[in-house]
């Protein structure tokens, strides 16, 4: 963590001239089918992986990294490709084989001077990745743009714009740690599984069940404008395993369940703060989306190495008064229900939902919960060792919170989120009394 002294010091990054890196081979080219799981989530995610000086030096880093992501974009072609618009009005890629945007940066200061890179800063982060000047949206942007950062000390960061529609977090990983192990000479492990059409919607469309993760909310507490009129703030909260075992704990103490993952007691701990914090009205209605991995629920399970988005928004709804009067257990119920709700007969529903509605699931009084915990971000290695830290530059949505395990062991987890500045306020309180 940056002292009082060197946390004044500005981040200046001076960026070279943005290149493109082409497959280093030939590639197909044409249209590439997108899913209509990965339809719901187009938005670029920024992370950044800070990797610590060694005796080898940073000045070759740059180089090593593009050379290895033109080889690794030939298995992983559609990188290469752009967003485009389909006849059916929905997003497809169109191999052009442009490939990614690469650029080359230095920064002013010691790598160690940016502090705390666990927490999302857009400010200082945001200087650490490359943004495409003047896109107005996602069809002008690349579904890849690398920048590498050398600092003075002889460290480097990995700043990286992916678009979201074309991988979840698990694939994303495999993608990186693929090409990590490309950059150290290692031959791919799982070649990716590119064809998407396994997730196509049933024709016709059957929709057999209530999607509660596209209604839309009545804002009734008037969150929106607290949100339009004050400052955001963005905090990180550790989670140790002590705490973790209180809040399993504190679930399971009325006797209503039997058990509770540690995913169920942090994210209803979190949504009953957040919605306390947001002094939510008692009959306002709130719902937590959070994302469940399918690729072991469809029938049959998601071929290894599945390119593409596999993971499926499930919900709880209830209203505010409930989620707060009732005992930690009422929410970690709802929590557990929605999981179990997840199988191959409700994810097709949901894709065909998506097929005929073409909806969007809203974040109106809505806390949307993604988890980085099982993500192995530690495993990228590009020759320089394992990142020191790494993470996301800005949470993708206002009402977004993502979990990150740090520390040595990696049983820590962080809740990272932004609030409205008195809300934060509230919440920080909160978290104060586990």
């Amino acid at each position: 963590m940056a002292n009082e002294e060197i946390s004044n010091i500005e981040l200046i990054v001076r960026q070279g001239e943005p290149t493109r890196v082409l497959p280093a081979e030939e590639t197909e080219k044409g249209l590439y089918f997108l899913s209509n799981l990965d339809q719901n989530i187009a938005v670029p995610v920024r992370t950044v992986y800070c990797f610590k000086s060694t005796s080898r030096g940073n000045e070759d880093a740059a180089q090593v990294i593009k050379d290895a992501l033109s080889k690794i974009l030939v298995p992983y072609y559609p990188m290469a490709g752009r967003l485009t618009i389909s006849s059916e009005g929905k997003l497809i890629v169109d191999y052009t084989g442009e490939g990614a945007v690469f650029v080359e940066a230095e920064a002013n200061c010691n790598i160690e001077d940016i502090g705390d890179l666990t927490k999302p800063d857009p400010e200082t982060l945001g200087k650490l990745v490359y943004n495409i000047p003047g896109a107005q949206n996602i069809l002008d942007m690349p579904l890849i743009a690398v920048q590498v950062t050398k600092f003075k000390c002889g460290g480097f960061t990995l700043g990286l714009n992916m678009n979201h529609c074309m991988k979840d977090g698990l694939c994303a990983m495999e993608f990186v740690n693929a090409w990590s192990e490309t950059s150290r000479g290692l031959d791919l492990k799982i070649p990716p599984f590119l064809d998407r059409t396994i997730l196509k919607a049933r024709n016709p469309p059957k929709i057999e069940f209530q999607h509660n993760e596209f209604v839309e909310i009545e804002d009734v507490s008037g969150t929106k404008k607290l949100y339009e009129e004050e400052k955001m703030l963005y905090r990180s909260f550790c989670f140790d395993p002590k705490k973790l075992e209180l809040l399993r704990k504190k679930a399971t103490e009325d006797g209503v369940l039997e058990k509770c993952s540690t995913f169920e007691a942090l994210s209803a701990f979190v949504w009953r703060a957040r919605t306390a914090a947001l002094r939510m009205h008692p009959d306002q209605k709130t719902k937590l989306l959070f994302a469940v991995d399918g690729r072991s629920r469809f029938v049959p399970p998601i071929p290894e190495g599945y390119f593409g988005n596999a993971i499926l928004l499930t919900n709880s709804l209830c209203k505010a008064s409930e989620l707060l009067k009732n005992p930690l257990s009422f929410a970690v119920g709802l929590i557990h229900k929605a999981i179990e709700m997840v199988t191959d007969s409700y994810m097709r529903s949901a894709i065909d939902y998506f097929e005929v509605t073409r909806a969007r699931p809203s974040l109106t009084a809505t806390l949307l919960i993604t988890t980085w915990t099982k993500l192995s971000f530690h495993t990228t290695d590009f020759g320089w060792g394992e990142p020191l830290c790494c993470g996301p530059v800005t949470l993708p949505e206002k009402e977004v919170i993502l979990f990150l395990s740090h520390g040595q062991d990696r049983k820590n987890i962080n809740v990272l989120l932004g609030l409205p500045a008195s809300a934060m306020e509230i919440f920080e309180a909160l978290m104060m009394k586990v």
